[in-house]
């Protein structure tokens, strides 16, 4: 198998939003933030070579940023079932 993606969901501190996805844009193996609505304030699209390097980025970089109050992951397996 390539690479892992992990799509992780954040809340933050009420209007911290734009300070986490600064502080995470920075992050090489971070493909890509979103803003959402509802439940959840932030989608963090994730890479990594193999399990030990996403699980890396979630606990010691995206769980560990400053603001961020609670996180869930989602971790995909095998190739995408739609592409563009």
């Amino acid at each position: 198998m390539g690479t892992m993606k992990a799509y992780v969901l954040l809340n933050t501190d009420l209007g911290m939003e734009p300070e986490v996805i600064k502080n995470l844009s920075s992050v090489k193996d971070i493909k890509k933030c979103y803003s959402l609505y509802g439940i959840y304030d932030i989608l963090v699209e994730v890479e990594g070579e193999n399990m030990d390097k996403i699980k890396d980025i979630i606990f010691n970089t995206i769980r560990r940023a400053e603001y961020v109050k609670s996180t869930i992951t989602l971790i995909t397996y095998g190739d995408p079932l739609i592409n563009d």
